[in-house]
C-alpha cells in the first residue's frame, strides 16, 4: 500500500470478515502465472510489450491490484546505476569481526570435514562459504557477496525472458528430484561419498544416546540432514519428541492416539454449518497444491483434509487460511521416508500399510502445530505478523541493496505485492520441493528459524536477483519477474549459498528490524 492511510482504508473495507472465518489471500493460489494472459510474453527474448503513455490509477486492495497487473506503462528513463548505499551508523568492521569469532566457535570442529567446495556440490556450514567471496567496506560501499558475484556469461538468445541467467557461477542443472544424497533431494538414496557417510554416522552416533544433546544437533543440522535420519531429527528439533530415547515411543503413542481422538470428535462436524466454509475451502485448496503427483492421490487428499481441518477447529483465533495447508507437504513427504527406501517421486501412497498412514499423518499434524505455534500471528484476522514482516523486509532491503531499493520503488513496486506470498507461504511456491526441505533443515536448527530467520533468508533470496531485477523496466515486467522467478533447477548448491549469505545479514544487520523482533 502506498500509505498509512490506504493500508487502514483497506482493511476497513474488509472489516466484515470474522475471526477464524477463511480469508482469501491474495497471490496463494498456484500458479500465479497465467500463460493464456502472458503467452507472447513468454517467448524466447521477448520483452513485455510497448508501453503506454500514462500511469493507471495506484491500487489500494489486492482486488483493484490483481486486475491492473496485466497493464504495462512508461515511467521514463531509468538510471542502471543507482547510488551504492550511503555509509551506515553501524560499524559493519565490528560487527562482522564479532560473526566469525562466533562462526570459529560454533564451526570448529573437524574443520576439514567441513570445508565446502562448492564445484562439488557438497554442504556447508555458515562460516565457511564466504571463502572466495569478500566484503569491501572501503568507501563507505557494502559489496554484496551474491549480488556482485563474478557472473557465467552464456550466449545472447540462449534464454527466455522470464529464465534469465543466475547470478550464481553457472554449474549444470539439477534434475528435480533426482540427485546426490550432498543435495538433500527428496529422491531415493544414491551411493554416498566417504564425507557424506562419515556426516550420517556423525549423526547416528549423536541420536543414539540415551539423551540427545539438541544443541549439538542443531549445530549438525545447519548444514543439512542426511534423508536418513531426517524424520527423527525434525521431529527432536521441532519438540515434538524428548531429547529423552526412553520416553519417546511412549510419546509417540500418546500423541498418535491423541491426534485420532480429535478426528473421532471434531471431523464429522465438517459438514455442520457453522464448519463447511472451512471444509469446502480446504477440500478446494488441497488440488491446487504442489507437488501434484503427490496431492492428486486420493489417500492424500483425506489426510491433507482431515490434517487440516483439525487444526482449524482446534485454532478458532485464525481458523483456517490459504497458505497454511501448503506447510503440511514438507513433513508429510519426509515422514514418508521412515517407510520407503525407493525414490519418492510418483511413489503411490496406498500402497504403504495402514498404520504407517496413520502414524505420518498425526506425526505430520503435530509438527505442522509446532511450527505454526511460532508464527500464528501471520494467519489471525488482518494478518498482522505478515504484514509486519513485509515491513522488516523493505527496511532490511533498503539497507542490503539501496540500487534494487530504488529501482522497485520508481516503478511503484510494492513489497506487499510479492513478498506477502514469501511470507504467506515460507517460499514454498518460490522454490521446488526438494529446497524447502533442505531449507526447513536450516530452519529448524536455527533459534526462531520460521519466525525470524526466514526474514533474513527473503532479503538474501530478493538481492539474489538483483542483476534481473534492474533489467526490468516497468511494473508489469517485475511483478511477472517476481512472481515466477526461475528457480526450478535449484538444489542444494544454491540453497546453501542462499542460507550462508542470510546468516551473514543475520549478523551485519542485525539492529535493522527491531520492531519486528519478538
Amino acid at each position: 500500500m502506498s500509505s498509512d492511510g490506504n493500508k487502514k482504508q483497506f482493511w476497513k473495507r474488509n472489516a466484515a470478515k470474522v475471526p477464524g472465518s477463511i480469508q482469501h489471500v491474495y497471490g496463494a493460489q498456484h500458479p500465479p502465472f497465467d500463460p493464456l494472459l502472458h503467452a507472447n510474453l513468454i517467448k524466447a527474448g521477448n520483452k513485455p510489450p510497448p508501453a503506454t503513455p500514462g500511469k493507471p490509477k495506484k491500487a489500494t486492495t489486492f482486488q483493484e491490484f490483481e486486475s491492473i497487473t496485466s497493464d504495462a506503462w512508461d515511467v521514463g528513463d531509468d538510471d542502471d546505476d543507482l547510488l551504492a548505499m550511503a555509509a551506515q551508523n553501524l560499524n559493519i568492521e565490528v560487527v562482522m569481526e564479532t560473526a566469525n569469532k562466533v562462526f570459529t566457535l560454533l564451526y570448529h570442529k573437524e574443520e576439514e570435514d567441513e570445508e565446502i567446495r562448492l564445484e562439488e556440490g557438497e554442504v556447508t556450514r555458515p562460516g565457511v562459504l564466504f571463502a572466495s567471496q569478500s566484503v569491501d567496506y572501503t568507501e563507505s560501499r557494502l559489496v554484496k557477496s551474491l549480488s556482485e558475484a563474478p557472473i557465467g556469461s552464456p550466449k545472447a538468445g540462449e534464454h527466455a525472458a522470464l529464465h534469465r541467467q543466475r547470478s550464481l557461477p553457472h554449474r549444470p542443472p539439477v534434475i528435480p528430484l533426482v540427485a546426490r544424497m550432498a543435495d538433500q533431494n527428496t529422491s531415493g538414496t544414491p551411493a554416498m561419498t566417504e564425507r557424506e557417510a562419515s556426516r550420517l554416522d556423525k549423526f547416528k552416533q549423536l541420536l543414539a544416546g540415551p539423551n540427545t544433546d539438541l544443541e549439538e544437533l542443531r549445530k549438525l543440522s545447519w548444514s543439512g540432514i542426511p534423508r536418513q535420519v531426517r524424520p527423527i531429527t525434525w521431529k527432536l528439533l521441532s519438540g515434538y519428541l524428548p531429547a529423552n530415547a526412553e520416553r519417546r515411543e511412549s510419546v509417540l503413542q500418546r500423541k498418535r492416539q491423541e491426534y485420532f481422538g480429535f478426528i473421532q470428535q471434531y471431523y464429522d462436524s465438517r459438514n455442520d454449518e457453522h464448519h463447511q466454509d472451512t471444509y469446502r475451502q480446504i477440500h478446494i485448496d488441497i488440488p491446487r497444491m504442489s507437488p501434484e503427483w503427490l496431492v492428486l492421490q486420493p489417500e492424500v487428499v483425506e489426510i491433507f483434509e482431515r490434517i487440516l481441518f483439525i487444526w482449524a477447529i482446534r485454532h478458532p483465533a485464525s481458523g483456517y487460511v490459504q497458505g497454511i495447508n501448503d506447510l503440511v507437504t514438507p513433513f508429510f513427504v519426509v515422514y514418508v521416508f521412515e517407510y520407503i527406501e525407493e525414490e519418492v517421486e510418483n511413489f503411490d501412497v496406498s500402497s504403504l500399510q495402514e498404520e504407517a498412514l496413520r502414524n505420518i499423518e498425526a506425526d505430520s499434524f503435530w509438527c505442522m502445530s509446532k511450527l505454526l505455534d511460532g508464527i500464528q500471528d501471520n494467519y489471525t484476522f488482518a494478518q498482522p505478523g505478515i504484514q509486519k514482516k513485509v515491513k522488516a523486509l523493505e527496511e532490511l532491503v533498503s539497507r542490503i541493496d539501496e540500487s534494487v531499493h530504488r529501482h522497485m520503488h520508481h516503478y511503484e513496486v510494492e513489497y506487499l505485492q510479492f513478498a506477502f506470498r514469501w511470507m504467506n507461504n515460507l517460499l514454498m511456491r518460490e522454490l521446488p520441493l526438494r529446497c524447502t526441505i533442505r531449507l526447513w533443515d536450516t530452519y529448524q536448527a536455527e533459534p526462531e528459524g520460521f519466525s525470524h530467520f526466514h526474514l533474513y533468508v527473503c532479503a538474501a533470496f530478493l538481492v539474489r536477483w538483483r542483476k534481473e531485477i534492474l533489467e526490468e523496466r516497468d511494473f508489469q515486467g517485475l511483478m511477472i519477474l517476481l512472481q515466477n522467478l526461475p528457480t526450478m533447477h535449484w538444489g542444494n548448491e544454491e540453497v546453501s549459498v542462499l542460507l550462508a549469505e542470510a546468516y551473514r545479514l543475520k549478523f551485519a544487520f542485525a539492529d535493522a528490524p527491531n520492531h519486528y523482533k519478538r
